[in-house]
């Protein structure tokens, strides 16, 4: 099932390219707004499944007529893992498991806009990855019950302001930004991923494709990811577990860019991009600069903040 909000954070089901409007079947979940009803749907799912799938034989309105919203608009928790690929058998070992936080607040959805803050970031850059969604309360879960806790999965960006002064403090103020979480456009559940451990995803910049790897490529499992970070606080339903990129295709973000990312059985997310700086940088990906033996990020071409401005 592909849920999804729209227009004013109507409750629909996706089928094909159709949405249906289920909101009436879910009106007595306790809720004040979009954010609690989806968590508390997800947390009584079983309950409303039925009622749903019933309300959803109906018929729907067109998705291009529709504006489709964020389908976890205020998540409890945003917990993204960090370096959490093996980039395509290029490390030599797994990274130690290490995650962050981002905050509720830096979620927008489909065809909304990534903003670029006037910070003097050394480049700006939006991570490629599939998000599982948590459906019931895990603490302290084993890597062997840690899937049963999964509703279902999402695309997930991770936008992030790098080298920000000073060194060492870094993942607040590089990840937490407003805007800086883009996801959906649908939350899919769980039995329709057969094997979330072997999913292609795909990232396009302004048409051209960056990121191209599969999760398949992840150093640690969505299932240890979940015993560790459950291990640490609880998730609760509706919370969102960002499970990391491969970095090769990262490339700069720049004003007008519009981004679009697939994840096979996710839909497509698009959204844009919008500096009122007007900054450049190069268009180089981190594959393109190793490929040189270069080191670091990309260099600012020009704008606020360009070393040779």
């Amino acid at each position: 099932m592909k849920l999804a909000f729209f227009d004013d954070f109507k409750l629909g089901v996706v089928k094909g390219d159709s949405i249906v409007d289920v909101s009436a079947v879910v009106q007595d979940i306790p809720h004040t707004g979009p954010g609690d009803l989806i968590s508390g749907l997800i947390a009584r799912f079983d309950a409303y499944r039925g009622k749903i799938e019933a309300a959803s034989a109906g018929a729907g309105v067109a998705l291009s007529g529709v504006r489709i919203r964020p389908p976890l608009p205020k998540p409890g928790n945003i917990v993204c893992m960090a370096v959490n690929y093996m980039e395509n058998g290029t490390l030599a070992k797994p990274a130690p498991l290490n995650a962050f936080h981002k905050a509720p607040t830096a979620i927008i959805g489909p065809n909304d806009t990534m903003v670029l803050p006037d910070v003097p970031a050394t480049i700006f850059e939006g991570e490629a990855e599939m998000a599982v969604v948590i459906g019931k309360r895990a603490t302290s879960v084993p890597a062997s019950r840690a899937m049963d806790h999964i509703f279902g999965y999402i695309n997930f960006i991770d936008g992030s302001a790098r080298g920000l002064p000073p060194p060492g403090n870094v993942f607040f103020q590089m990840k937490s930004r407003d805007t800086f979480a883009p996801i959906g456009p649908y939350l899919v559940t769980k039995d329709e991923i057969a094997d979330p451990q072997k999913v292609p995803i795909k990232l396009w910049v302004n048409g051209e494709l960056k990121q191209d790897f599969n999760t398949d490529d992840m150093a640690h499992s969505i299932a240890r990811c979940i015993e560790w970070v459950s291990s640490i606080h609880t998730l609760e339903p509706g919370d969102i577990l960002a499970t990391g990129t491969n970095h090769r295709g990262l490339s700069s973000f720049m004003d007008g860019d519009v981004v679009e990312l697939e994840t096979q059985g996710l839909g497509k997310l698009r959204f844009n991009i919008r500096d009122e700086l007007k900054r450049t940088w190069l268009r180089e990906t981190r594959l393109d600069r190793q490929q040189k033996s270069l080191e670091g990020p990309t260099r600012q071409v020009s704008g606020k903040y360009a070393k040779d401005a």
